[in-house]
């Protein structure tokens, strides 16, 4: 349960996240992917992630303290062409940083298009977590524009694809921010694993 959201920082790079004892709870995931309306839906705080018709709007870590308790932390998406090189090499760069280098952070969710084929960004992404040991779970958004079997269809080609490499599949969410699905399975998970 999420009784109180708020902001608390954006950082440039992982020398500046908060130095307290609190956890982490990280979302990341390409461009577009529907992240800052997730993680509204998720904290029911209208207006608490920056939603941007231009992707690749957020560039900066930025930290939620959830009940004063944890932070949600909204990572900078990878992989949209419009931006130039530098700044896409600066992406994946606070990027590893934050996820191969923070003690604090505890988890991260993948989020991914459910509309979409396994994307190879994606794949190549998952594969650097599972070679860094980071623990990880993978979220479909957007599973309101699909129909029920479309989704479960689109959960099984990813799961096929990852275990092609895993032995053990991460935990998988669907979700759509419209209709607030997903959100207490999510919650429920997150909660778990802070104990």
């Amino acid at each position: 349960m999420i009784t109180k959201a708020e902001f608390k920082c954006s950082s440039e790079r992982i020398g500046q996240v908060p130095r307290d004892e609190r956890r982490d709870v990280a979302f990341i995931g390409r461009s577009n992917v529907g992240k800052s309306s997730l993680i509204n839906m998720l904290t029911r705080h209208k207006g608490l992630a920056k939603v941007s018709a231009t992707p690749g709007k957020t560039r900066l870590i930025n930290h939620f303290l959830i009940n004063d308790d944890w932070y949600l932390v909204d990572l900078p998406g990878y992989g949209y062409a419009r931006t130039s090189k530098s700044q896409r090499s600066g992406f994946s760069k606070i990027i590893t940083d934050y996820v191969f280098k923070c003690e604090k952070m505890h988890f991260l969710f993948v989020l991914v298009d459910s509309r979409l084929e396994p994307q190879r960004i994606d794949l190549e992404f998952i594969e650097q977590l599972g070679e860094g040991g980071v623990p990880f779970g993978i979220i479909f958004t957007k599973c309101d524009k699909l129909s029920k079997s479309q989704v479960a269809r689109s959960v099984a080609t990813y799961s096929k694809r990852l275990a092609e490499q895993w032995e053990e599949l991460p935990p998988m969410f669907t979700s759509s921010s419209e209709k607030a699905e997903g959100r207490d399975e999510i919650l429920d998970f997150i909660d778990k694993i802070l104990k």
